[in-house]
């Protein structure tokens, strides 16, 4: 079979299409003949910097849709050819893929192989931070970076349709922001956003940021938070390493701040990861949930993809076609 590996890391040159082994499931384990793979921030940072990587040489890919290839020992509920999703700890960026099988969801009615790329990792990404992590009540605020990207599409309509009161984004350029209030979004702010939206809410400051670049943008974030407000961190996009918050921040209005991995969740708490997933589907589908591809690449061309992403000028979801 065909995948992308990386011998070292750089730039989207470092991605080749190298002949691999087809792989086999092990147990508890699901193998996938992949027909498309989605691209995400995450899969570039392990390019670049070695983000999640193991060891070198190592296949970036996190998220696949296609058939059931084979079954390993003692995987019940799903059948060989059946059309799945799945999130994949590497691997993705190939024509076979494996994943656990507490990771492989199947299809739901009415969607195709490559609308299903898009859901494993995205959406409940957006559901548990909305939802589960940054329990958005109706009424409330909400501010999101990255509005234009996947889990920013994603989160814009689940909080509209959880009610919420105003749906504020923060994007890179105007053209993002153009395709945010398509999505979603009642004001969106390009570069910096506190005086926007401190201007925007009378100064009080939103009750949740939904926050994927880490460092200076998390203590941004805490200083637009209203009292009792939360703040959920679930990327470092900025590369900016460890940051930390403390009682100064934290005690003056009773904010709080949390954290989210789906890639952490699927590999220390998978029965909790299933049933995440579960119930953003279902409200995916409930709500009419619409996360468009914008790209499409073939596997071969995983590095236009890269690049693409890289230029932080996408938006929505890109995908390889495998």
């Amino acid at each position: 079979m065909r995948a992308i590996e990386i011998q070292g890391y750089g730039g989207p040159e470092v991605l080749e299409v190298v002949p691999a082994e087809v792989p086999e499931p092990g147990p508890g384990q699901v193998s996938v003949d992949v027909a498309y793979a989605g691209v995400n921030f995450a899969d570039l940072k392990a390019r670049a910097e070695g983000y999640r990587v193991p060891q070198l040489p190592f296949r970036p890919g996190l998220e696949v849709s296609g058939r059931v290839r084979a079954l390993g020992a003692g995987v019940e509920g799903l059948a060989v050819g059946q059309e799945v999703a799945a999130l994949v700890a590497g691997g993705g960026y190939a024509e076979v893929a494996v994943a656990e099988a507490s990771a492989v969801f199947a299809v739901p009615a009415g969607t195709d192989l490559r609308t299903a790329a898009t859901l494993p990792a995205v959406v409940p990404t957006a559901y548990a931070l909305i939802h589960t992590v940054g329990r958005l009540q109706p009424g409330e605020s909400v501010l999101v970076h990255g509005a234009a990207g996947g889990v920013g599409t994603a989160a814009g309509q689940l909080a509209r349709a959880a009610g919420a009161g105003a749906v504020y984004g923060v994007v890179s350029s105007a053209a993002k922001a153009a395709y945010a209030k398509e999505h979603g979004y009642d004001e969106v702010f390009v570069g910096a956003f506190e005086d926007p939206v401190r201007e925007a809410t009378g100064g009080r400051g939103v009750d949740l940021v939904l926050d994927p670049v880490g460092g200076d943008s998390v203590r941004a974030g805490l200083t637009v938070l209203a009292p009792f407000g939360r703040l959920v961190s679930y990327g470092d996009a900025g590369s900016s390493g460890a940051w930390s918050v403390g009682p100064g921040e934290l005690y003056p209005r009773g904010v709080s701040v949390a954290g989210f991995s789906i890639l952490t969740l699927a590999a220390t708490a998978p029965d909790t990861l299933r049933a995440l997933a579960d119930a953003a589907f279902a409200r995916a589908a409930g709500t009419g949930l619409s996360l468009p591809v914008t790209a499409e690449f073939p596997l071969a061309e995983a590095a236009g993809a890269h690049r693409l992403m890289g230029s932080r000028t996408s938006t929505g979801k890109l995908l390889l076609r495998v």
